[in-house]
């Protein structure tokens, strides 16, 4: 018996639905409870016609009109329905016609399971039959005391439909507010999701073009500053920065294709290259491809001394590899951006069972190169690079740690390999 009081106000079309639904409620409980009362006043005036029971016109007349009243106050009985109650059950002290709301009120009041004020109904209860009983006897042959063992039998029958009725509203109640509950924590976790994809994708985003992009700007600003270069090396400089543009833009439609889930045999880039599966997508890079980003490095300006210590570097997990990968990337970048022209050092050590070790370590400058109108050509700090850095560690299970002083600034990172 759900009724608008159980479901949470909505608006629009759902709060009419919820309007009709109580309305309807109502008028089927009130077509029941007054069944019910027609019912047993047809046997009580049956039984005065026959003269088992000593009941005259004028009695049946205020029964009815007492009754009448009744069904008008069972009407409230959501807002007081313990007051309600106790009126309507007294009242059948004189009304056998107030049966109907009588059964309704002590309904009402038991799905509230109330225990004390059920007692204090159940009192007026029986003790109401038994004076209806009294005023009106009827020819039986049982006394009163049947009329109290039937009223007690018939309001423990009245209790327990109500205990079920509000036992069932408040198993609803509680599977509404378990889904709400569910909703909202779902919302929570695709919030959540979203903000750490978000994430992810500026890490990679970051990761991927922050190195063609330092090529970029580096030669570009080279080209801004040697006004006094040979045609020859304006024009190899330019050729430079012209195929790190778009070996950039290459990486980032991969990345954005990756990202956007493109795939299908008929998808394809704006350069027309397919993106489905006659095209695979190119695998990350590790360790493995560290020589070649250490001599793009070098051939770009600054010298690159790689010094590999490991043992056993075939045993190297792919994502340990491909995390170190990214780390010495992204120093290097960070050395072409904040100590251009400077040499560097990448030292990777370790054995399995004892970790990798990643040191990236340069000196650093203090003194920058002016462009032609005199200011420091110092490019942007993020700060993201190297917060990305520390990132990407802990969710490999290791740490990153870096050192300014002494003329060198060093990034040293561990991360762990398994025996």
């Amino acid at each position: 018996m759900a009724t608008p009081s159980d479901a949470p106000a909505r608006p629009g079309p759902v709060t009419t639905r919820s309007r009709l639904r109580y309305v309807w409620g109502e008028v089927w409980r009130l077509g029941l409870a007054l069944a019910l009362s027609m019912i047993v006043t047809g046997v009580v005036v049956l039984e005065a016609e026959t003269g088992q029971r000593s009941v005259d016109e004028d009695r049946i007349a205020l029964d009815i009109l007492v009754g009448l009243v009744c069904f008008g106050l069972v009407l409230l009985r959501r807002r007081a329905p313990t007051t309600v109650a106790l009126v309507v059950c007294a009242a059948g002290a004189i009304s056998v016609f107030a049966v109907g709301p009588i059964a309704l009120a002590v309904v009402s009041v038991a799905t509230h399971r109330r225990w004390w004020r059920l007692a204090l109904v159940g009192v007026v209860f029986v003790v109401s039959g038994w004076l209806y009983g009294t005023l009106y006897p009827v020819d039986d042959g049982m006394g009163w005391l049947f009329d109290v063992a039937g009223g007690v039998v018939l309001f423990a029958l009245m209790v327990w439909i109500g205990a079920y009725v509000g036992l069932r509203r408040e198993h609803l109640a509680g599977l509404h507010e378990r889904l709400a509950t569910a909703e909202r924590e779902q919302a929570s976790r695709v919030a959540q999701a979203r903000a750490n994809e978000r994430a992810r994708i500026a890490r990679e985003m970051h990761d991927v073009l922050a190195h063609r992009m330092s090529l970029v700007a580096m030669h570009a600003g080279a080209l801004a500053y040697r006004t006094d270069l040979p045609p020859e090396q304006v024009a190899e400089t330019a050729a430079l920065v012209r195929d790190s543009a778009h070996e950039a833009l290459g990486e980032l439609r991969e990345v954005l294709g990756v990202l956007r889930g493109l795939g299908g045999p008929s998808s394809v880039d704006e350069l027309g290259a397919g993106t489905g599966p006659d095209r695979p997508e190119r695998p990350q890079p590790t360790l493995a491809d560290l020589p070649a980003l250490t001599r793009a490095v070098t051939e770009a300006g600054p010298t690159v001394r790689l010094v590999d210590r490991t043992s056993e570097p075939q045993r190297l997990p792919t994502a340990v590899s491909r995390t170190a990968y990214r780390i010495v990337q992204e120093a290097l970048t960070n050395v072409r951006k904040h100590a251009p022209g400077m040499s560097a050092s990448v030292v990777l050590r370790g054995a399995p069972g004892q970790g990798l070790w990643v040191t990236v370590t340069n000196p650093t400058i203090t003194d920058r190169p002016e462009d032609a109108d005199g200011s420091a050509s110092a490019p942007p700090a993020s700060g993201l690079g190297l917060l990305g850095l520390t990132e990407r560690a802990g969710l490999a299970g290791g740490s990153l740690t870096v050192h300014d002083g002494d003329g060198r600034f060093v990034v040293q990172a561990w991360l762990p390999w398994a025996s």
